[in-house]
């Protein structure tokens, strides 16, 4: 199971915070990855992340040592983790994050203590891209431009897809 929900919130101490999500994660026998919302685009998009790295285990042909490192390798479109966790890492101060729990049949009640433990505000709207999620997310305007509004979040499924080809 796949479950996705957007934050918003102030993040003082990078470490600690990533500390927290992984002690709960081992806690509760969820494997849960964070992102910066900022550069994502829909649902779509992490549950894509999610599917292409479980095949990438399967097959033996990941990159990471863990599921979660590899879902934030896809996510971002980029092959190398170098790439990946600047892009799509969560940043110090106030900003929008995405969370994605696999794994484990996750409630609801899972999702708000998580969020409550980090001191995060729960806004699933954070997940919504547009155009300068886009731009973000490193699509140009050339790109941007051959597929109608309605058909964006295509464009990001394609660099998550093309990883595949990359590595």
């Amino acid at each position: 199971m796949i479950k996705i929900f957007g934050a918003k919130g102030n993040i003082q101490n990078i470490d600690g915070f990533l500390e927290k999500v992984v002690s709960f994660a081992k806690g509760k026998d969820i494997i849960i990855q964070a992102f910066n919302a900022d550069l994502i685009y829909g649902k779509n998009h992490l549950i894509s992340a999610v599917k292409h790295a479980k095949r990438a285990f399967e097959n033996k042909t990941n990159t990471t040592n863990s599921l979660e490192m590899e879902i934030l390798l896809y996510s971002s479109g980029e092959r190398q983790l170098k790439l990946a966790i600047p892009k799509m890492g969560v940043k110090k101060g106030k900003g929008n994050i995405a969370f994605v729990f696999v794994n484990k049949e996750s409630s609801e009640r899972e999702a708000n203590e998580l969020l409550k433990k980090l001191n995060l505000e729960r806004d699933d709207k954070v997940l919504e891209g547009d155009i300068n999620t886009l731009k973000k997310f490193g699509i140009n305007k050339e790109e941007i431009s051959t597929v109608s509004e309605d058909k964006f979040g295509e464009l990001v499924l394609e660099k998550v897809a093309m990883v595949d080809i990359l590595k």
